[in-house]
């Protein structure tokens, strides 16, 4: 990213403050960093005003991107707006903090990472476990070699809900363990292979599986759902030296285990030797208010982020061809590049799994609708146009060019819509 130019002291707007909004407006607010809260909902800002005295609320965008004595907007709204609401902040001059994923399209986090840097502002993606103590000493650990060499990783993120019909398990709960595990083996994966289950709504997957393999021959398995008995979130890395365990639904003194297990060779036949676990010593503080302050600190120092628009566009990657594996029931998908090597080539597009003949957000198609949207026949729609999650059109009906029609809305029958509403 080219050069950033310092702002002291900055001020920022939360834009959302719905389920994880929320936490972003307590941690910003404690830091002195909170001016404005940005929401559709006037019961919302409303109690937000009672509990965080001196900090204004707003109903609409364009009154956070007018405001002068905002230098960072702060982005908590569905995954769908969030390629049009970056955008919109960083042409408008603001330093940016965008919720996970950055946005749906590898294309679209190409053009913001260009955005941004044609601005000279800050974009910082929410990969909020990068930011966690526990894990940046793992993180350590694996640098300097004190595991030895990485064989592979697997992680775990279970548990029952949060249920989610904006999008599926791969896109709510994975990114975070794909950017730990992109950030352990330090390099990008060749391949991955990604299967599923669709239990609540045949369109959405609510428990998947990922295996990752790289060019070092490091292996990686992602398990996330959100129908499972009990809660976990479980990383383990197995190197040939010590086995590192950051298991966050521990106490803090447990979170990270290190199990310097060895393997002997006795008459050419290999025999484990256990040991104890040793535990380290880490200072407790909450990660989310490090990645907030991170996010300040980067603003008010001209620097780039730890979870920058690069690093964001590298998970964005793996969970395009996650998604893709998954759409083609667990065919493996070979990442650009590496594909030629292996005589297959794919690309790390989102191809949605169709429904009925709707076309996909990367097709030549002149439109999209996404999968779980429905579409009656006799319904014709305009080139630019956008029908997110949930939607369905009734027969007869007409949309016009550049709309972008939100989830849950049912259009017609036999109605009209103008162009860009």
């Amino acid at each position: 990213m080219d050069t950033v130019q310092p702002i002291k002291s900055p001020h920022v707007a939360v834009v959302g403050s719905g389920y994880w909004g929320k936490n972003l407006v307590r941690n910003f607010y404690r830091l002195g960093a909170l001016k404005l809260i940005c929401d559709k909902n006037e019961i919302v800002l409303a109690s937000f005003e009672k509990e965080y005295p001196g900090v204004e609320t707003c109903l609409a965008i364009n009154d956070v991107l007018s405001r002068e004595d905002i230098q960072g907007i702060v982005i908590a709204t569905p995954a769908e707006s969030h390629f049009t609401l970056v955008t919109e902040a960083l042409l408008a001059g603001k330093h940016v903090y965008v919720e996970k994923p950055m946005a749906l399209r590898q294309s679209e986090g190409e053009e913001l990472i260009s955005v941004a840097d044609k601005t000279h502002r800050v974009l910082m993606v929410g990969h909020l476990l990068q930011y966690h103590p526990v894990f940046r000493k793992l993180k350590g650990l694996a640098a300097s070699g004190e595991l030895g060499r990485i064989n592979y990783i697997y992680s775990h993120r279970l548990n029952l809900g949060k249920i989610r019909r904006e999008e599926n398990i791969l896109w709510s709960f994975a990114p975070h363990d794909i950017s730990m595990i992109l950030s352990l083996a330090g390099e990008e994966p060749e391949s991955v292979l990604a299967t599923g289950g669709n239990y609540l709504h045949q369109k959405i997957a609510d428990v998947t599986s990922t295996h990752l393999e790289f060019p070092s021959g490091i292996q990686a398995h992602i398990f996330v759902s959100w129908l499972h008995p009990f809660k976990e979130q479980k990383l383990v890395v197995v190197g040939d030296r010590k086995m590192a365990v950051f298991d966050d639904t521990q106490p803090w003194q447990d979170k990270l285990l290190l199990y310097p297990h060895r393997i002997k060779w006795q008459n050419n036949v290999p025999v484990p030797a256990k040991a104890d676990p040793e535990r380290l010593e880490i200072l407790e503080a909450e990660p989310l208010r490090m990645e907030c302050e991170h996010f300040l600190y980067c603003i008010a120092n001209g620097e780039q982020p730890l979870t920058d628009g690069h690093e964001s566009l590298r998970v964005l990657k793996v969970l395009n061809a996650s998604q893709r594996s998954l759409d083609q029931l667990g065919e493996k998908v070979y990442l650009s590049g590496e594909g030629q090597r292996t005589g297959r080539q794919s690309s790390i597009t989102y191809v949605p799994s169709p429904v009925g003949e709707h076309p996909s957000p990367e097709s030549s198609a002149p439109y999209y609708v996404h999968p779980t949207a429905v579409i009656d026949e006799n319904v014709t729609i305009n080139k630019d146009t956008k029908i997110w999650h949930f939607s369905h059109v009734l027969s007869g009906s007409t949309i016009g060019e550049h709309c972008n029609i939100g989830q849950n809305v049912v259009i017609g029958p036999d109605v009209t819509i103008g162009k860009q509403c």
